[in-house]
């Protein structure tokens, strides 16, 4: 294809992107296909000829739209949001077409310091102390994992790079349960391991890491000879919005010389509403705190902001600096491939600088705040119907409910079934205190109040089916 090719095709896509994301109503939310179906329409070989593209097109439409969960749609209440707001579809466009490698301050210096302002946007819209600098990340797995090896190296006295984990003190690290998946994760591949991942306890309504339950596991391990390292908070985590005292976490953490990770990848974005922050009060003593704009801001996947008070920690885990890897003559740049697990970067910091500028703060603040009052308005009536029971209250805009009555977990999983199954809304599962229970959460960035009648609406009538 050559660039005047390019040209019209753009045309065209741009405009069949304002339509597709126009008539989402009309599709069903999650892609009603059988495994398998995709991969059995795509030619087993590779074409040794070039096609043109008005076949590919024809193919695109014919093979891959059917077999799309449509993570844009107004109605898709499951999982959290990739949200993708026109404004940064547009910047990520931009991206593409200048195809530029971040790593370095020299490879593209506009994108090095965009990003750094962009960081210090983020920081004073979510009411971080001017204390933390940050980095743009691909996701909040890859900042938690970056936070773990900052742990790891501090704790062993920055031996384990050099020296290899084998024959070191057993690396200890704490986290509720329900932290993420991807906190034990990074405790595999930061060579921590599962076992030395310590999972305590929660209490209280917001189920929140019990600090008392920490100070005695932090004791207890450094009485064995073990080497407490630090601990992973969350502000909303996956299951329920569970949300830990972070202020308490971290005096403890302070008592004990151990850093603290505050988890927030989808809670964060809505502290740009300062009557949300108490759910992470005290996070200006933490060592680092990540949140995904990506996820709730409307910033086109992938975009993690991830703080740091001492990012010196970070680079002193992660850089290398070969000789072609050095910028001469500027003295003072960054490079934030030294803050990132890998080399390559891309331009991240574009989508947040457009998306910010079209829709403004106060765009973006009402967005979250309709998405919390409109969750909770739902959670109330609800709760008012017979046969429904709301299991953990609404934090921001997500909450969880069951039904009732005899084989209620059966009943549930039944009903969310039924619920995926008839496609105008998309809801997902998860277990409180192992019974069965469906989440419910408002965060896509076109979803409306009717929206969200729609879902009840929807629950309530399959319900009565089951």
């Amino acid at each position: 294809m050559d660039w005047e090719t390019f040209e019209g095709w753009g045309r065209r896509i741009a405009a069949w992107a304002a339509d597709y994301r126009g008539t989402l109503r009309e599709r069903p939310v999650r892609a009603p296909l059988a495994p398998g179906a995709t991969r059995a329409a795509l030619p087993a070989r590779p074409p040794e000829t070039a096609e043109a593209m008005e076949d590919i097109w024809a193919d695109f439409e014919r093979i891959v739209m059917p077999g799309i969960t449509h993570w844009q749609h107004p109605r898709f209440f499951a999982y959290f949001p990739a949200n993708a707001a026109p404004a940064s579809v547009l910047a990520e466009w931009i991206t593409a077409a200048l195809a530029p490698q971040c790593m370095l301050w020299q490879t593209s210096p506009a994108a090095t310091e965009m990003e750094t302002r962009m960081m210090e946007w983020l920081a004073e819209a979510t009411g971080l102390p001017p204390a933390f600098r940050g980095v743009v990340q691909d996701s909040a797995s890859s900042a938690t994992l970056a936070a773990l090896l900052v742990m790891r190296e501090r704790a062993l006295g920055w031996a384990g790079n050099a020296q290899g984990l084998a024959g070191q003190p057993a690396v200890r690290v704490y986290c509720s349960g329900e932290a993420h998946s991807s906190v034990e994760r990074a405790a595999w591949i930061a060579g921590i391991g599962r076992e030395n991942l310590v999972t305590l306890p929660v209490r209280g309504a917001r189920r929140g890491l019990d600090a008392e339950a920490l100070e005695r596991a932090i004791l207890r391990d450094a009485a064995a000879g073990l080497r407490p390292a630090g601990v992973v908070a969350c502000t909303g985590a996956t299951g329920t919005g569970a949300s830990d005292d972070v202020a308490a976490v971290c005096a403890v953490a302070e008592r004990h010389g151990l850093l603290v990770h505050v988890d927030a990848a989808w809670a964060g974005s809505a502290m740009i509403c300062p009557e949300f922050r108490h759910l992470w009060a005290g996070v200006e003593r933490a060592d680092s705190v990540v949140f995904n704009p990506h996820k709730w801001l409307g910033a086109q996947f992938d975009c993690a902001a991830h703080f740091l008070k001492a990012p010196e920690d970070l680079t002193r885990t992660l850089a290398i600096q070969p000789e072609y890897l050095r910028t001469h003559g500027a003295d003072g740049v960054v490079d934030y491939s030294e803050w990132s697990i890998p080399l390559g970067r891309r331009f991240r910091a574009l989508k947040l600088w457009v998306l910010i500028r079209a829709e403004g703060l106060s765009g973006l603040r009402a967005m979250i705040r309709d998405h919390v009052r409109w969750s909770a308005a739902l959670c109330a009536r609800l709760r008012a119907e017979p046969g429904i029971e709301i299991v953990t209250e609404p934090v921001l805009s997500l909450f969880t409910f069951r039904l009732t009555g005899e084989d209620a977990d059966a009943r549930t999983l039944a009903l969310l079934q039924r619920i995926n199954d008839d496609g105008r809304i998309y809801l997902t599962p998860t277990k409180v205190d192992g019974r069965q229970v469906i989440r419910f959460q408002a965060g896509a960035v076109e979803t409306t109040a009717e929206d969200v009648e729609t879902a009840f609406d929807v629950i309530t009538e399959l319900a009565r089916e089951v």
